[in-house]
């Protein structure tokens, strides 16, 4: 009797303890969420109205307050003194020239305080405290030998640094071993420094052309579509003149190489000295190469030549960059 009534009886299980334990906390996964929101919008509402990206140095303002980096005014100046017409706000169309533009340091603030990523580690910082870190602090920033005065050709990450120097050979070879590397630093030298005196040489020249271009991606007609880079039409030398940029090869490197070409769009025999330089609206860093074209009715565009950029890096940035800030200087030798 005692087991029947052992089996009718219904055993709750007591929960209250449970009840009161509270669920996993998603609160910051929540706030992280809203985080990463904010920024995408501050991006949206702090970038230029022109090239849609975010501006890393001085920012101007039309007279509505329509944002526009710098690099973005000074183009728009540009194509309306080639069209002979009156610069305008692309968003609003009232009329902007360099002194009524001004200078938003509010948003100049702001988007320094917004995070990127680190180039070499990918991880994020401030704007304003991120080339520091890539400069001096990051342990997978590329730096070379101590001993590279001496022939050593080794580049790495940082944090292999000290190993690498303990080990290297170059410290315990004899002078005359020393010698071939040492005539290779100094034929390198000797060439920058003939290229730099060649170049101060041309500075005094009567006609002389400096001008800071913006090239916007496009992709070819191809069946498999090509990047390249062109800009638009801007005046020198009593010519006009478009540059073009292109991706020498597709494979998935860590080195790539970009080759320009500098292409005159009227008609008249001129000859040409010119050369890529970094842009003061941009922060790609090119070594000076000087190139020589004559221009004539038939030979209106030059070959494509490589951009000497200082780090294997600035490849990939400049590629991953919406619009690309570079400074061309020209020189009319006299027929």
């Amino acid at each position: 009797m005692s087991n029947t009534e052992n089996q009718g009886i219904v055993q709750v299980e007591d929960t209250t303890d449970k009840e009161n334990i509270e669920p996993p906390a998603k609160k910051p996964k929540t706030e992280t969420k809203k985080l990463e929101d904010l920024e995408t919008r501050l991006y949206d509402i702090l970038s230029c109205n022109v090239c849609l990206s975010l501006p890393s140095k001085e920012i101007y303002q039309c007279p509505h307050g329509h944002l526009m980096c710098c690099s973005c005014l000074t183009h728009l100046l540009a194509d309306a003194r080639l069209k002979d017409e009156q610069a305008t706000c692309p968003n609003c169309r009232t009329e902007i020239s360099r002194s009524n533009c001004s200078r938003n340091l509010a948003v100049e603030k702001a988007v320094s305080e917004l995070p990127t990523k680190c180039q070499y580690c990918s991880q994020e910082f401030l704007r304003v405290i991120v080339r520091l870190h890539e400069k001096e602090e990051c342990t997978e920033r590329l730096v070379e030998c101590k001993y590279k005065r001496l022939g050593c050709q080794w580049q790495g990450p940082f944090h292999e640094l000290s190993g690498h120097e303990g080990e290297c050979l170059h410290p315990n070879k004899t002078g005359i071993e020393l010698m071939t590397a040492l005539d290779t630093i100094d034929e390198t030298n000797a060439k920058r420094v003939k290229t730099l005196e060649t170049i101060v040489g041309l500075l005094s020249f009567e006609k002389i052309a400096i001008n800071d271009l913006q090239l916007r991606s496009y992709r070819t007609d191809d069946f498999i579509p090509q990047l390249y880079y062109e800009t638009s039409r801007f005046n020198a030398l009593g010519q006009q003149w478009v540059v073009k940029v292109k991706v020498d090869g597709s494979e998935k490197i860590l080195k790539r190489n970009l080759l320009f070409q500098l292409i005159q769009k009227t008609k008249g025999q001129v000859k040409i000295k010119f050369m890529m330089i970094r842009s003061p609206f941009g922060d790609l860093s090119v070594n000076p190469t000087l190139h020589y074209h004559e221009f004539t009715a038939d030979l209106l565009e030059s070959e494509f030549y490589e951009l000497a950029f200082v780090d294997n890096l600035e490849a990939n940035k400049m590629l991953a960059s919406k619009i690309i800030n570079l400074r061309l200087m020209m020189f009319q030798l006299s027929n």
